[in-house]
């Protein structure tokens, strides 16, 4: 795997021709494998045979895996995506009163107020640039869905920033073992003591409510796995919806054809997420699974205690589930298979309604009040993250240029 990152779907249609899974060589020559095919990687999602807790990692539990492995977070962090049958099923209902769809829905007008504002913060710094240029990323797609997740955990503003920078490092798949240590220490820091100030001070968020949940029986909630569910909200409640919102921007920009015509009405903007999700899913390859025993798929055997990537941008364009036209982004495609961006099975994204609230919301306001807004730079020579997990542009610069009021943006 490319640790370095970069466009990933050019390496994924050699994977999918490789077969379904498909050996591969992880950071420290750890050896893995990728699910990188849309049925076969739904199947294996959905396994009885396949487990996320770090006691099925074969080489980690042979301690063959040191401290400052870039990965290792993504196995050890305790919390839901490290958790299996009854552990998980606890630690997800505790969080998921969060997420149900009357909060999703309450939080509409919060989400809206949020891209209003930030739309005139996109438009003030374009209009200060002598090119009319801004980081579309930076002023818009980043703080809507970090400001959300941040008001729903209870983390005071002034974090907001330092959380998102250490949780870029975290996702990272080439930093250093000592910087990667550091971006960890420094992470969990601050995490417990966004528990300490809730616990001094409780509130109506959900670190109050998962530490009232422990306060009651505390054999329900150990304080790691109370900071490894923060740690989890605060990357996957961001870093997801901020690749979403700027994959859609790229599509849309590059087809134009096809954002006239949900400016017209013709598509909905709901269709514009999932297409995104679908052709270019936020997250490329997410770790980790393990077979508890060896498993065979579609001829190809992997071992036991094998760490095997999610292979969701691959699966995304696979033509035997999305048609021959699996690499072309159209709105409005019928039929297929439904894209696997989110998960499926017992780990499906507790944060799908919020994310889709929070994209749909975005996007129809941007391009409603920016209707010509166009990328700055070429898109191939927009910097990518610098990571296998995150799928897009480290920056996105973009020209509002006019609003549909005519008014210079």
């Amino acid at each position: 795997m490319d640790a370095s990152g970069g466009d990933p779907h050019p390496d994924n249609a050699r994977l999918r021709e490789r077969g379904a899974a498909v050996p591969v060589v992880l950071p420290g020559e750890v050896s893995g494998f990728a699910v990188v095919r849309h049925a076969e990687l739904r199947d294996f999602l959905n396994h009885p045979d396949v487990g996320k807790n770090a006691c099925h990692f074969a080489a980690l539990e042979r301690g063959e895996i040191p401290e400052g492995w870039p990965l290792r977070t993504f196995a050890t962090v305790r919390g839901m995506t490290t958790a299996d049958g009854p552990d998980h099923r606890r630690l997800r209902s505790l969080v998921s009163r969060a997420f149900t769809a009357r909060r999703v829905e309450a939080l509409r007008p919060r989400v809206e107020e949020l891209t209003e504002r930030l739309l005139d913060d996109l438009a003030a710094a374009a209009a200060a640039d002598p090119d009319g240029v801004a980081d579309l990323r930076r002023h818009f797609a980043f703080p809507l869905p970090m400001s959300v997740i941040c008001e729903l955990l209870g983390v005071d503003a002034e974090l907001t920033h330092r959380l998102h920078v250490l949780s870029n490092r975290i996702v990272s798949t080439d930093l250093p073992p000592a910087e990667m240590v550091a971006a960890n220490q420094e992470m969990l820091a601050i995490l417990a003591q966004v528990a300490a100030a809730r616990r001094a001070a409780p509130g109506d968020d959900l670190t109050s409510a998962l530490l009232a949940a422990r306060e009651e029986d505390g054999d329900r909630l150990s304080e790691e796995e109370l900071i490894g569910t923060l740690l989890l909200m605060v990357v996957a409640g961001h870093e997801t919806t901020l690749n979403l919102v700027s994959n859609a921007v790229r599509a849309l920009c590059a087809h134009r054809d096809q954002l006239d015509l949900v400016l017209a009405g013709s598509a909905s903007w709901e269709s514009v997420v999932e297409e995104t999700l679908r052709y270019d899913s936020p997250v490329s390859f997410f770790p980790f699974r393990y077979p508890t025993r060896d498993l065979e798929i579609d001829g190809t055997v992997i071992p036991q205690g094998t760490p095997v990537l999610a292979g969701y941008s691959a699966a995304g364009r696979d033509p035997e589930a999305h048609g021959p036209d699996a690499d072309r982004f159209d709105v409005t495609r019928s039929g297929g298979e439904r894209h696997l961006s989110l998960g499926h099975g017992p780990h499906y994204c507790l944060g799908a309604p919020l994310a889709r609230l929070e994209a749909t919301t975005a996007l129809r306001r941007l391009f409603t009040r920016f209707p010509g807004l166009v990328l700055a730079r070429p898109e191939g020579e927009l910097p990518r993250h610098r990571s296998f997990v995150g799928n897009s542009t480290h920056t996105l610069p973009v020209r509002p240029g006019l609003t549909a009021e005519g008014a210079t943006g």
